[in-house]
C-alpha cells in the first residue's frame, strides 16, 4: 500500500523561521510569539517596549509638564460641566484651545488615582509605549520580525517622541490614535471587509478631537492605499469609502455640533475662536491659522509664531530641529524609492507595497505639512512624523537588504551601502554641532562614524564576497550606527529636568525658535500664536493645587516661599499682599500673550477674601490663570485667552458676574489694552478699589455696578 506524504511546508516570510513546538496558549504566546516566529523576536519585542517605558516614565514624579493643560485637567476632576467641554477653569468660563480628548484621558486617571504629576504622565507614558507596540505589529504583519524590531526601536528612540511623552501635550494620545486608524485600514485593506475601514474612521474622528485638523494629515494616503490596493472590486471599494466617511464625520463632529448648540449663555467661550464657536476653532486657529500663519483671513490666525524655525523644505534640518527628528530621514527617502522600485510589477493588492504606500505617505504628508507650515509650529509636532519614519526605516531597510543579497544587478549592491552611509554622515554633522555640550554626545558620535564605516564597508564585502554571516554582523553596524545619535538625545531627555513643559524638546540648545532667537526648549510657550510665552504655573507637584507644594513656574515664581519680586511667606498672612510683580507682558483683557507674575502672599490674600466668590479673580490670559489654579486650586477667569485677544470677557458680562457675587478680583494692566480691555480697564479702575501694593488689582462689589 502506497504512503502518500505530507506536503512540505510552506516557506516562511522575511526574517522568520520554523523552531521547536511552543507554547499555543494565547497566554503562552504573550510571551513566547507566533510558532513560525524566530525565538529572538518577542523577548526583543519585550526589550524595546521596556526601553521605550523607561524612557517616557524615568523620573516620572518629577516631569514638568504642560501647565496651561495641567490647570485644564485639574478643573475637569473638580466640574464634570469643565471636564466635558474642556475648561481652563472649573467655574467653565473659557476652554483650552484644542478639543478635549486628550483632557478626558487625563482626567480620568487622574479622578481615579488622585490628582498629581505621575497621574497625568502615566496615560502619556501608556500612550506612547503603546504606539511602539502597534508599530511594531503593523511592520511584523508585512515584513517580518526584523523589520518589525527596527521600527519599534527607531520610533521608541526618535528624540522628539521621546520628549513629549513625558510631557501632557494632548500630541501622544493624537499619534497613538492616527495609528490605530491606520492599523484599521490595513485590516480592511486586506481583508475587503467593511467594518475595519469603519474603525479607521472613527479612530481618526477621536484624534480629530484631540487636535482637530492634524488628525486628518494622513487621509489622503488612506485613501490612495484603499482605493489602490484593497481586496474588493472599484465599486465596493468606493461603498466602502463612502460608509467610512460618514462614521469619520460622526465621529469628529459630534462633540463640536453639540457644544455648538448649546446655547454661549449656558457654556464657556470657545478659546482660540473669533465668534464662540468650535467650528471657527477647526478652520481657523487650529486649522488654516497653522498652515497660512497671518496671511489667512480665516477665523483666528496663527501669527507665524514658529519655535522651530522659518518655513522651507530645509525646515527639519535646521539647528532646532536637526537633533529632534532628521536622524533617519535620508534612510527613510531612500527606503522608500528603493521599495517601490522593487515592488514596482508586483500585483495591485500587493501587501509590501501597500504598506510602503502607507508609511511613505505618512512621512512625505507629515514633512511638508510641517516644514512649509507659517503658522504657529513648535518643534513637538513632528512626533506625529515619527511613526511613517520608523516603519520605513524598519521596512524599507529589510527590503534593500534582500535586494542587495538577492539580486544580482549590481546597482543593488550599492543603494544600502549608501542609505547607510548618507544618514550615518548626517548623524555625525548633527552630533559635531553639539560636541562640545557633553560626553554623551562625543561618544554617540564616535560609535556613530565608526559603526557606520564598518557597516559600509561590511555590506559592499559580504554581498561582493558571497559571505552571508558578514552581511548580517554589517546590519547590526549599521542599526547602531544609525540609531546611535538619537538614543543620546534621548536619554538626555529622559534623565535631564525639562525648563519647559509647554515646549519639550530633546538634546542640548542648538539654537532659538520664533525664527532663529532663543532657546528651543527654554523659551517658547506651549500654544501661543504671538507671542512665545510660556504659562507662568508649575507643574502639579505631585499633590493636590493650593497645597503650597507644587514646582515653580518657568517665570520665576516659588510656591509657599514667596515670589519673584521678593515676598516672603511671612506676609501670606490675609494682610495686604506684598504685590502682584506685574511683568509688563499685558495683564489686562487683551493685553497680549505674556503671563503676569502673582506673589504667593497675593494668592493667600485673594483667597482669604474670595467671600463666596466662584472666581478667585479675573486675569488677561491663559497663563496667569494656569498659574493660579494650580497654586490656589481655586477657579480664575481667564479674560483673553492665550494671547489675550480673544474677546471671552465684555463688559456687560463682568458687570453681571460682579452683580451676582461671582467675581470680586480683577487685575488689569497699565496701559489697558485695547478695543474691549480698554473698556474693560477704565471702568474696573474708575468703579473698583485698587488693592494696596498689588499692582494692577482692584477689589469689585455689586454696589459698584451702577
Amino acid at each position: 500500500m502506497t504512503t502518500l506524504a505530507p506536503p512540505p511546508a510552506p516557506a516562511a516570510p522575511e526574517g522568520r523561521h520554523r523552531g521547536p513546538a511552543r507554547p499555543s496558549s494565547r497566554l503562552g504566546r504573550v510571551f513566547t510569539g507566533a510558532p513560525e516566529d524566530p525565538r529572538w523576536a518577542r523577548p526583543a519585542l519585550w526589550a524595546v517596549l521596556a526601553l521605550a517605558t523607561a524612557l517616557y516614565a524615568w523620573n516620572i514624579t518629577s516631569l514638568t509638564g504642560n501647565s496651561f493643560y495641567d490647570a485644564a485637567v485639574y478643573s475637569g476632576t473638580k466640574s464634570w460641566k469643565a471636564f466635558f467641554f474642556g475648561a481652563l477653569d472649573a467655574g467653565s468660563f473659557i476652554t483650552v484651545d484644542k478639543p478635549p480628548f486628550a483632557l478626558w484621558v487625563m482626567g480620568l486617571s487622574a479622578r481615579v488615582l488622585g490628582y498629581g504629576t505621575w497621574q497625568l504622565a502615566l496615560p502619556m507614558v501608556a500612550v506612547g509605549t503603546g504606539s511602539v507596540a502597534l508599530l511594531h505589529r503593523m511592520v511584523k504583519r508585512d515584513f517580518g520580525a526584523v523589520a518589525a524590531t527596527v521600527a519599534a526601536l527607531a520610533l521608541a528612540l526618535t528624540p522628539i517622541t521621546v520628549a513629549i511623552d513625558r510631557d501632557t501635550n494632548p500630541d501622544p494620545v493624537l499619534v497613538f490614535l492616527m495609528l490605530l486608524g491606520a492599523a484599521a485600514l490595513m485590516r480592511a485593506v486586506r481583508t475587503g471587509r467593511l467594518l475595519p475601514l469603519v474603525w479607521s474612521g472613527v479612530a481618526i474622528g477621536f484624534a480629530f478631537n484631540t487636535k482637530m485638523m492634524q488628525a486628518y494629515v494622513v487621509l489622503p494616503v488612506f485613501l490612495v492605499v484603499y482605493l489602490w490596493a484593497a481586496r474588493v472590486p472599484l465599486g465596493r471599494r468606493l461603498r466602502n469609502l463612502a460608509v467610512a466617511a460618514v462614521a469619520l464625520v460622526v465621529s469628529s463632529a459630534w462633540w463640536m455640533v453639540v457644544v455648538d448648540l448649546i446655547p454661549a449663555s449656558s457654556r464657556p467661550y470657545i478659546g482660540g475662536s473669533t465668534d464662540n464657536t468650535v467650528w471657527d476653532l477647526v478652520i481657523g486657529y487650529n486649522g488654516f491659522g497653522r498652515i497660512l500663519g497671518a496671511s489667512s483671513s480665516v477665523g483666528s490666525q496663527g501669527n507665524g509664531a514658529s519655535f522651530g524655525g522659518s518655513s522651507g523644505l530645509y525646515r527639519m534640518f535646521n539647528e532646532i530641529m536637526g537633533g529632534q527628528i532628521s536622524w533617519l530621514i535620508p534612510f527613510a527617502a531612500v527606503a522608500l524609492a528603493g521599495g517601490l522600485v522593487l515592488r514596482g510589477r508586483a500585483p495591485r493588492t500587493d501587501p509590501e507595497r501597500a504598506a510602503l504606500l502607507l508609511w511613505g505617505g505618512w512621512f512625505v504628508l507629515h514633512y511638508l505639512t510641517f516644514a512649509l507650515a507659517e503658522g504657529t509650529f513648535h518643534p513637538y509636532y513632528v512626533t506625529a512624523m515619527a511613526p511613517g519614519v520608523a516603519a520605513l526605516a524598519g521596512a524599507g531597510g529589510v527590503l534593500l537588504h534582500r535586494a542587495l543579497r538577492e539580486r544580482r544587478a549590481v546597482p543593488w549592491a550599492w543603494v544600502l551601502p549608501l542609505a547607510v552611509a548618507g544618514s550615518t554622515g548626517w548623524a555625525v554633522v548633527l552630533l559635531e554641532r553639539v560636541s562640545g555640550e557633553g560626553a554623551l554626545y562625543t561618544v554617540a558620535e564616535a560609535v556613530a562614524a565608526v559603526a557606520g564605516t564598518v557597516a559600509v564597508a561590511g555590506l559592499l564585502a559580504g554581498r561582493f564576497l558571497g559571505r552571508r554571516r558578514l552581511l548580517g554582523l554589517a546590519s547590526l553596524a549599521a542599526v547602531v550606527a544609525l540609531l546611535a545619535g538619537p538614543a543620546a538625545y534621548s536619554v538626555a531627555a529622559a534623565t535631564t529636568a525639562q525648563a519647559n513643559g509647554t515646549n519639550p524638546t530633546a538634546g542640548p540648545s542648538t539654537g532659538g525658535g520664533m525664527g532663529g532667537g532663543g532657546r528651543p526648549g527654554g523659551s517658547a510657550g506651549g500654544e501661543s500664536p504671538a507671542t512665545g510665552t510660556p504659562p507662568s504655573g508649575g507643574a502639579p507637584g505631585g499633590t493636590q493645587p493650593g497645597t503650597g507644594s507644587g514646582t515653580g513656574s518657568a517665570s520665576g515664581e516659588t510656591s509657599g516661599t514667596g515670589s519673584a519680586s521678593g515676598e516672603t511667606s511671612d506676609e501670606a498672612s490675609g494682610a495686604e499682599p506684598g504685590g502682584g510683580g506685574t511683568d509688563g507682558a499685558g495683564a489686562g483683557a487683551g493685553g497680549g500673550g505674556g503671563g503676569t507674575q502673582i506673589s504667593t502672599a497675593t494668592v493667600a490674600y485673594l483667597k482669604k477674601h474670595q467671600d463666596g466668590a466662584t472666581w478667585l479673580v479675573a486675569v488677561a490670559t491663559d497663563q496667569t490663570a494656569a498659574q493660579l489654579i494650580l497654586e490656589s486650586g481655586q477657579p480664575v477667569i481667564s479674560m483673553g485667552g492665550w494671547s489675550g485677544s480673544d474677546e471671552a470677557m465684555t463688559l456687560a458680562k463682568l458687570k453681571s458676574l460682579v452683580a451676582a457675587g461671582r467675581l470680586h478680583y480683577v487685575m488689569v494692566s497699565g496701559s489697558g489694552g485695547q478695543g474691549t480691555a480698554a473698556e474693560i480697564s477704565a471702568w474696573v479702575t474708575e468703579h473698583g478699589t485698587a488693592v494696596a501694593s498689588a499692582d494692577g488689582l482692584y477689589r469689585l462689589d455689586a454696589s459698584d455696578v451702577g
